[in-house]
């Protein structure tokens, strides 16, 4: 079997966007509705909103990979890189560290040109502390760049790269490619989706370092996406891969056997509608908890705003098992008839709701 690059019509990627038109129709609709959205938040809200986008793509982007961060490492790193914090945060883990540092590069610079320094730039932030890699360059090495799943001795090859010695060539035709499609371009591909979508897995056939492609290729979708819409996209390509990664992989190893990829594109622009819509909620439920701490603020104890606040974090999904006087005694050390007496009253005022009775008595949030 000949993978894509080694096929004739490489890489002229053929398609078809007949059956995906009002999903593109969708998404534009999605899109303009998390910009008006986003418009309407309070100034600090919004950064709020966007902070919390950056660091869910960090986080997914890595873990698809299997690396696991803390969200707080993740979050100090973006709030530091974005100059949120008037005295940088101590970010433990440097992976994370590294992890948003790209993700701040990629929002500052989407509208500025593709070239070979950026990539460059961009490996070493995110594997500056891996050891025995090589930072920065492209993969050097003569043995197969080879997808690999299964154990030893019964191991399945999904792709094979190029081989090293074709990567400088193959990444500024690559690159060329990018600027050339981009807004004003020779060969400017107008519709996001589409262009983010062919750049992910353009990048991701060659794979030209020797880790960190699956990172930096999403990293350019959402450049891509980012400079074809003409500002941030406010979306996590990554969140929504990563809740079902199989079905991405398996997306990948098809288009990756020829150049004619409209199933590709199918897949893609799903995954980037889905997400549109996840960021949408996000941004709407930021809206509303910003209205929630409006109505609700002064009239909270220490105590309770600590609780209040520790609930909103695992919001919109909600606080797993909801609120409950054990749970408000280990946030607050608070005494049982303390903790009982402040739940009441945050319930009496509406900014908790109570569900069930008894010793089976929750709170969830009013919001």
């Amino acid at each position: 079997m000949k993978y894509n690059w080694q096929q004739k019509d490489w890489p002229e990627f053929g398609y078809n966007l007949s059956g995906i038109e009002d999903i593109l129709f969708a998404f534009a609709e999605e899109t303009g509705h998390i910009s008006g959205l986003l418009k309407a938040l309070p100034e600090e809200s919004q950064a709020d909103a966007i902070l919390n986008m950056m660091v869910a793509e960090a986080i997914k982007t890595s873990e698809i990979e299997g690396e696991y961060f803390s969200r707080e490492d993740v979050v100090s790193s973006i709030r530091n890189n974005l100059g949120l914090n008037k005295h940088p945060d101590k970010v433990k883990d440097k992976k994370a560290q590294g992890a948003g540092e790209l993700m701040v590069a990629v929002r500052n610079s989407y509208a500025d040109s593709l070239t070979e320094k950026t990539l460059f730039a961009w490996h070493e932030m995110l594997l500056r502390q891996s050891k025995g890699i090589s930072l920065g360059k492209w993969r050097q090495h003569e043995a197969p760049m080879q997808v690999i799943s299964g154990v030893i001795g019964k191991e399945k090859v999904h792709f094979e790269a190029p081989p090293s010695i074709n990567i400088p060539q193959e990444m500024q035709q690559f690159i060329r490619w990018f600027n050339d499609t981009a807004p004003g371009g020779k060969k400017e591909i107008k519709k996001a989706p589409v262009r983010s979508a062919i750049a992910h897995l353009y990048f991701e056939s060659i794979h030209p370092f020797e880790d960190g492609n699956g990172r930096i290729g999403r990293a350019l979708a959402v450049k891509a996406f980012s400079q074809t819409l003409g500002r941030p996209v406010m979306l996590s390509l990554s969140q929504t891969i990563e809740a079902d990664k199989n079905a991405y992989y398996s997306a990948l190893e098809t288009a990756q056997q020829s150049n004619k990829i409209t199933g590709w594109l199918h897949y893609f622009v799903n995954v980037v509608l889905t997400a549109q819509i996840h960021a949408k909620q996000l941004v709407d439920f930021t809206l509303r908890k910003a209205k929630y701490f409006d109505k609700f603020k002064a009239k909270l104890n220490n105590r309770q705003l600590k609780v209040i606040n520790r609930m909103l974090k695992e919001e919109p999904k909600g606080f797993q098992g909801g609120m409950t006087a054990q749970k408000y005694i280990s946030i607050t050390s608070a005494s049982k008839p303390t903790a009982t007496r402040d739940l009441q009253a945050l319930a009496d005022m509406g900014a908790l709701i109570v569900e069930g009775g008894g010793r089976s008595t929750r709170y969830v949030l009013g919001i």
